[in-house]
């Protein structure tokens, strides 16, 4: 990441000079990227998608059963 550097003038007052270099910073686009991986989540595992991906079979199999017993009524 590159360092945004503002020099005040002799004449500047300090809202200018605040107004100068927000406007560089936005220019630059660093405030866009870090909006951008702001939310940014990780790849998961291929451990943890073959866990979940049991959970979500056994779960359905345990639906089924108590589906075919009556204990759970048919959404459709």
């Amino acid at each position: 990441m590159s360092a945004i550097e503002v020099i005040k003038s002799n004449n500047e007052s300090n809202s200018s000079l605040i107004r100068r270099f927000t406007k560089r910073i936005q220019g630059s686009g660093i405030v866009r990227k870090a909006r951008n991986n702001r939310y940014n989540e990780r790849l998961k595992s291929e451990l943890k998608k073959k866990r979940e991906a049991l959970k979500k079979l056994v779960k359905r199999a345990d639906y089924e059963r108590m589906k075919k017993l009556g204990k759970v009524k048919d959404a459709s």
